[in-house]
């Protein structure tokens, strides 16, 4: 049975490798920056119209972004944007981050079948929300007492 498996587990591999890049492949199965984070000094939670939710935790130390991760109930390809989305937003400062777009995200991961590229536009959106929830909070203080994440 375990032979059976195996190659069953090679098919599949095989047909991954056709669809998606290795780098899609590798975040989706390896994904970084994956769990909630205590304290964040941005939070933002969307719902895409595929009805994937992403959430986006940041820690932000001397205006640069020194950690993010992220949590997703959405499909391996979410897994993936979201994955390479808080990689491509550490070290940077919130200009920096509201930039990161779609497309970045896309040319990160090796590109996506077309109908699985709305997975990078919901992590560039859902980080952005996060980096103005940041900016709000930073100019605002007060405001991180009533907020609930």
């Amino acid at each position: 049975m375990t032979e059976t498996w195996d190659e069953l587990q090679e098919e599949v591999n095989a047909e991954m490798q056709k669809i998606y890049s290795e780098t899609v492949i590798d975040h989706a199965m390896n994904p970084r920056n994956v769990g909630s984070m205590d304290n964040a000094d941005g939070f933002a939670r969307i719902t895409g119209p595929c009805g994937d939710t992403m959430e986006i935790w940041l820690r932000v130390r001397n205006d640069s972004i020194v950690e993010a991760s992220f949590m997703t109930d959405g499909c391996g390809t979410s897994i993936a944007a979201g994955s390479m989305v808080t990689e491509l937003a550490k070290d940077k400062n919130a200009t920096q981050a509201l930039k990161i777009s779609q497309q970045d995200v896309l040319n990160a991961l090796g590109g996506l079948p077309e109908e699985s590229q709305h997975c990078a536009l919901l992590a560039a959106n859902t980080l952005k929300e996060a980096v103005k929830d940041y900016l709000v909070l930073k100019n605002e203080p007060w405001k991180k007492s009533y907020k609930r994440q």
